[in-house]
């Protein structure tokens, strides 16, 4: 399979940016670059000339060195990768979903669920699952539970 450089490239950028948990606008700010033009080089629609790349390796606190190892390594990685013909794929992918269907056949139940053995009430806001899922505390939301009305 072939694999552009331009598209490697891209790709180990928005690998790099999204690590850091950095915005677009935050790297193209630093690298003086604008955001949509640094867009279109992590989508591989654009070659970076080496001084814009090494301007967003800066930015990204990563050597431009670094980043060619790296594209290297992918670009030997997918040389070696073989593509099936489009037909195999279809009828692989279809053989694939059937073995999975006669799993979930098996298991009785659907994948990734659960069956409830018993409701609490008749109504859909009586059923509960226990034990209740766990929020990470950076998921907590400012909305208030609703007040209850005496009737």
């Amino acid at each position: 399979m072939t694999v552009l450089l331009r598209e490697a490239i891209g790709d180990r950028l928005r690998h790099a940016r999204t690590n850091q948990r950095r915005t677009l606008r935050d790297i193209s700010r630093a690298a003086r670059v604008s955001l949509g033009y640094l867009s279109e080089v992590e989508r591989g629609q654009k070659e970076a000339s080496s001084e814009l790349l090494a301007s967003i390796c800066e930015a990204l606190d990563l050597p431009l060195g670094e980043l060619l190892h790296k594209v290297a390594a992918d670009v030997s990685a997918m040389d070696n990768v073989e593509v099936a013909p489009v037909d195999e794929k279809v009828e692989a992918g279809k053989r694939r979903a059937q073995e999975r269907e006669g799993a979930e056949a098996a298991r009785g139940g659907l994948e990734g669920g659960r069956l409830v053995s018993e409701l609490i009430g008749n109504d859909l806001a009586d059923l509960r699952i226990s034990p209740p899922p766990r929020m990470s505390p950076a998921l907590r939301t400012t909305i208030a539970a609703p007040k209850m009305v005496a009737a």
